[in-house]
């Protein structure tokens, strides 16, 4: 009997644990167009059909699923008409539509995640009608008399609801960094080319969002594909950012003449109509250790198919770096800052961690930043072949 009743408070114990992963869905439909509805798990950017349910004659659906962490997820009939919901575990959510179409008119209750959702969307989806309302009255009055002054007023009101806009996400970020839906804040487009967040600066906010949700979700694929777009979109953006010192700045400033280890200056643009891999490294870094490691089986892959490395160090002793450089025995151009507590080209190319790289194609043009390992040699495939 005391086994019995073991094997039972077990069975007890780990169905209580199971159930602190499942989330619950209930709702009624009250214009029913279809017997079928569905629930699909937005995966990044691909749909996962999850479960479906039928909508009996009054209008009622259930929906149970299980999660380890908050996820967006679609409910409706089709991929055009459904809502975006962000359900956790343990939560139980109720859904009401009460309009002919979906994402008309509903309600949400039981998932604080997917209220935010919801007034993101509501929200963005009134800013887009105005918007829409502002580009009708353009096109009714252009060309009329007149229309220099009220085509002004009119760029002012619509450049002010996107300013608008992009204000309340930027508040609503700030407010609920521990929230999944503030990824939905950051990625809202008004029309298909334009985020709300379309400022540059705005990459500060994806920094944020993603460091606090890596630390809450280090699992969820939504938080490592923000980190990763975070990633992309600051390399991005440091190269424009080089290409736009390159068309306004000297040739000079952009063009490191500095001793190699063996005391002879090289000029990197010496080194044209080579791929020039340009790196920034410290010997006393375990990360450029470790990535100079790989970049010695690509030197040795490619050296003689025109691929050279201009490597400039870091270090604020210079016999670390001569040390560093023998140890590894690195083959390719070793250089150093003239001046490491003043790190000129360091600034110049914007380097804010180590290791940094700048690839270089034959005609001296920035190819690509910060890329290593299989990316690299992707990138330098690509390059040699062409």
């Amino acid at each position: 009997m005391k086994r019995s009743l073991t094997l039972l408070l077990l069975f007890l114990v780990i169905a209580g644990c199971q159930r602190k992963d499942m989330f619950t869905i209930s709702g009624t439909i009250r214009e029913k167009t279809k017997d079928v509805i569905y629930l699909s798990r937005l995966n990044v950017n691909t749909l996962v059909l999850t479960d479906s349910s039928k909508v009996n004659k009054r209008g009622k659906f259930h929906f149970k699923a299980r999660t380890k962490f908050p996820e967006f997820y679609h409910i409706g009939y089709s991929g055009q008409e459904f809502v975006t919901i962000l359900a956790g575990p343990g939560e139980k959510i109720r859904i009401n539509f009460n309009g002919n179409s979906l994402p008309d008119n509903y309600s949400v209750s039981g998932s604080l995640g997917s209220e935010q959702v919801q007034m993101l969307e509501q929200r963005l989806a009134a800013t887009k009608i105005r918007l829409d309302s502002l580009q009708q009255e353009y096109k009714k009055v252009s060309g009329q008399a007149g229309f220099e002054k009220t085509d002004s007023a009119l760029s002012a009101r619509y450049l002010e609801l996107l300013k608008d806009l992009r204000r309340k996400n930027i508040e609503f970020i700030i407010t609920n960094l521990k929230s999944m839906a503030s990824i939905m804040a950051l990625y809202q487009k008004t029309d298909e080319n334009t985020y709300v967040l379309y400022d540059q600066r705005d990459l500060q906010y994806m920094k944020l969002v993603s460091d606090s949700l890596s630390t809450i979700y280090p699992n969820s694929p939504n938080v490592k594909a923000l980190t990763e777009d975070f990633k992309n979109e600051l390399n991005r953006m440091y190269t424009r950012q080089i290409q736009n010192i390159a068309e306004t700045k000297s040739e000079v400033r952009l063009d490191p003449n500095l001793e190699d280890i063996n005391g002879r200056r090289i000029r990197l643009s010496s080194l044209k109509g080579k791929i020039v891999l340009l790196t920034f490294w410290s010997a006393q870094s375990r990360e450029c250790i470790e990535d100079n490691l790989q970049l010695k089986q690509l030197y040795g892959k490619y050296k003689n198919r025109g691929f050279e490395i201009y490597q400039i160090n870091l270090d604020a002793s210079e016999e670390v770096w001569r040390n560093g450089v023998k140890f590894d025995d690195l083959p390719w151009i070793s250089t150093r800052e003239d001046d490491p507590g003043n790190p000129a080209n360091a600034r110049v190319f914007n380097v804010r961690a180590l290791p940094a790289n700048y690839l270089f194609d034959r005609s001296g043009a920035i190819a690509g930043s910060n890329l290593f390992g299989r990316q690299l040699q992707i990138k330098l495939d690509q390059m040699l072949n062409n």
